[in-house]
């Protein structure tokens, strides 16, 4: 698969200056984030705050950024995105922040340098919409919300 290259920016530096985005592994699908804070930012339960990275990017055209919560840390610390997964359209160049709250029972801290997303770059395509009368018919119809995991009812008697 060829690299897609993709055009990154600091938007912050001296001490809220933190790594850029790095895939920590050779096989991690998503960079990691860091928070580009300067003080600690503590969340109670419940609270939410957006917090910055510290850069801005351009990815090219017909690419996204979705960026995921990191799963240790939602698992350890509670710590998870408001939306998530959240969209870096690829003409937004602003800088990119995080919208993160606590779920977890005690407050939570967050400090500058913390990796706490990551993003995963991903080609989509431009759809064109075809208004019909009606759609093609498929097994699952109209079934949602956890219709694809009932089962059958047992019509057997006992």
């Amino acid at each position: 698969m060829a690299d897609v290259k993709v055009q990154i920016r600091r938007v912050r530096d001296g001490k809220a200056a933190v790594p850029l985005p790095r895939y920590m592994t050779e096989g991690s699908a998503g960079l990691d984030l860091a928070a580009a804070v300067e003080d600690e930012v503590v969340l109670a339960p419940l609270e939410r705050a957006l917090i910055p990275t510290g850069f801005a990017l351009a990815l090219p055209p017909g690419f996204e950024g979705q960026i995921r919560p990191r799963s240790g840390l939602a698992l350890k610390r509670g710590l998870t995105l408001v939306n998530s997964p959240g969209t870096i359209d690829a003409d937004y160049r602003g800088e990119v922040q995080l919208a993160i709250i606590n779920l977890g029972a005690e407050p939570a801290t967050i400090r500058h340098g913390d990796r706490i997303a990551q993003m995963v770059v991903q080609r989509v395509p431009r759809v064109q919409l075809e208004e019909v009368d009606e759609l093609p018919s498929s097994t699952r119809d109209a079934g949602g919300f956890g219709h694809t995991g009932a089962q059958e009812p047992d019509t057997r008697r006992t």
